[in-house]
């Protein structure tokens, strides 16, 4: 099959930022399909990419791990400014050109121009389309203005799609809710590239690199730093375990998208900042590290359709605890680690179970470490979304 997805960034050696998880789901799904057979093209633009791979349109593509990109240059880049503009003038004539050479195009994200052209087009040359929101479908934030896209085009992108993907049963309830028939909406999971996780780090490797003792009882804490992800719910819990457990701490890794300070200054109100860690971001096998030396990997998110790090620290053997605001958390809970409310007692109380009992952690590690393998890996992954776009072509 010749595959095009369209997203508004691609770029692949960004580590950390809000945009992040789109990026690695194309990125990952890409590769595997390209190893599939399938012929696998890209467009997308220049936003967040501070090197500028491509000197706008210097070159009509690049390729990447087999993965033909056409990377655009977009309209906050030729008004000098920042990457908050992420809309390209210049995709709009290729698109044009080359659609109907596609057999199947998938769109990323939703409220996006990108979508809005390549629905245009799609649905001029009869050329079928799958839409993947990526948790988007909420009205949070800018809520008129996404009322607005909806009503000009949303919804007709959403009714003339063939398939819909949902990554967890709560995206498929937004999708719904949108108008959606369930019969359109396939339940397709994000997943992570197990390559990466054959051969991890020795344990403590990361104690050793920030000076945690062994007998400390590590608390780890990884993604972007932002009110969405449920910080101050796990400060609060934390300083409530603190005073019942010694040698405890938080750590946090990650960047920061503009929590930050009023993390800090909580954390200094509850007196607890000589037992929390900020290291910021980690990558590759710092990043592993992390995942390998953590007695327990909590998500407090107050929204969060599926949750990549989660699976990254079950990959590493590491137990979870994640609220029931997570997508993932039916799938977690009892399983391989503990789903709570979003509740500071009850969460503390679950890190205070989970760390109490070396039994439990060890029987979650194992099985976090099946569950990932079997039900996440892109080879299995890129297998469904193969048979999903050959379902449509043949329809």
């Amino acid at each position: 099959m010749k595959i095009l997805q369209v997203i508004p960034y691609f770029f692949v050696d960004w580590a950390g930022g809000k945009e992040g998880k789109p990026v690695e789901t194309v990125h990952g799904l890409s590769k595997a399909l390209v190893k599939c057979g399938h012929e696998v093209t890209v467009y997308t633009t220049e936003a967040f990419n501070k090197k500028r791979r491509l000197k706008y349109q210097s070159e009509p593509f690049f390729m990447k791990e087999g993965i033909k990109v056409h990377e655009f240059k977009s309209l906050g880049s030729q008004l000098g400014t920042t990457h908050h503009i992420i809309i390209s003038p210049a995709m709009i004539p290729m698109m044009a050109k080359r659609t109907a050479t596609f057999d199947i195009l998938h769109l990323h994200e939703y409220r996006t121009l990108q979508n809005v052209a390549a629905h245009h087009y799609a649905y001029k040359y009869n050329i079928p389309y799958v839409l993947q929101a990526h948790g988007s479908l909420p009205r949070t934030g800018k809520g008129n203005l996404k009322r607005i896209y909806d009503m000009l085009w949303g919804y007709r992108i959403l009714a003339d799609a063939s398939k819909v993907i949902a990554v967890t049963k709560m995206e498929a309830e937004q999708y719904k809710n949108m108008g959606v028939s369930e019969d359109k909406i396939e339940i397709i999971p994000n997943g992570i590239d197990l390559s990466e996780f054959d051969n991890l780090p020795a344990r403590g490797e990361f104690r050793r690199k920030h000076g945690l003792g062994n007998s400390e009882k590590i608390i780890l804490y990884l993604g972007r730093i932002h009110k969405i992800k449920g910080l101050d719910l796990l400060a609060r819990a934390f300083a409530e375990l603190s005073e019942k457990v010694a040698h405890v701490r938080l750590v946090i890794v990650g960047p920061d998208d503009g929590y930050l300070p009023m993390l800090r200054k909580l954390i200094e109100e509850l007196k607890i900042g000589e037992k929390v860690l900020f290291t910021g971001p980690l990558c590759g096998r710092d990043k592993l590290e992390a995942y390998v030396d953590a007695d327990v990997y909590v998500l407090p998110s107050s929204y969060e359709i599926l949750g990549i790090t989660i699976l990254e620290a079950l990959a590493c053997g590491t137990p979870v605890i994640v609220t029931n605001r997570c997508g993932i958390a039916d799938v977690i809970d009892n399983q391989v680690g503990l789903g709570v409310p979003y509740d500071k007692d009850q969460l503390s109380n679950a890190i205070l179970c989970m760390l109490g009992d070396d039994k439990m952690r060890l029987q979650f590690g194992e099985k976090g470490k099946l569950l990932v393998r079997d039900n996440f890996s892109w080879v299995g992954i890129a297998e469904k979304m193969e048979n999903m776009y050959l379902s449509v072509i043949k329809s």
